[in-house]
């Protein structure tokens, strides 16, 4: 899958944008998505997160909270394939940037609105990332 160019997003970014499309899509997004995306929006308050890299986290968030994207996210199933795909290229950037407080902070939103079955999807995910690093 090519990438869409989601730098030029980054003026759909906004802090309340973010959390009413979080909220929003949670369930229907998975865990795993979720969990990235929490990471790096918690990421942006780091000092250890360079200011390039905060800009290209900036632009994948507006790309997800964005309703044109280059697949609308009103289609069922791959309607979010691309917000993925975004969000973990993003993600595996700056992974080496990404603070333990940022994944609890992210672990715990999550854990309000999965169950532990749902939350077992992050385990993959961080195996995945630790495996990389």
């Amino acid at each position: 899958m090519e990438l869409p160019d989601f730098m030029s997003y980054s003026n759909k970014f906004s802090s309340k944008g973010f959390v009413d499309k979080i909220s929003r899509i949670a369930k229907r997004a998975g865990a795993k998505l979720v969990f990235a995306a929490l990471v790096l929006y918690y990421s942006l308050h780091s000092k250890k997160v360079s200011v390039k890299d905060k800009a290209i986290i900036i632009g994948a968030l507006g790309y997800l909270i964005s309703p044109l994207d280059a697949i609308p996210d009103a289609i069922p199933i791959v309607g979010l394939g691309d917000d993925m795909a975004v969000l973990a290229f993003v993600l595996k950037k700056v992974w080496d940037q990404i603070t333990d407080e940022a994944k609890d902070k992210a672990k715990e939103k999550l854990a309000k609105w999965f169950d532990e079955d749902e939350m077992e999807e992050i385990n993959e995910l961080l195996a995945s990332k630790n495996a990389e690093a």
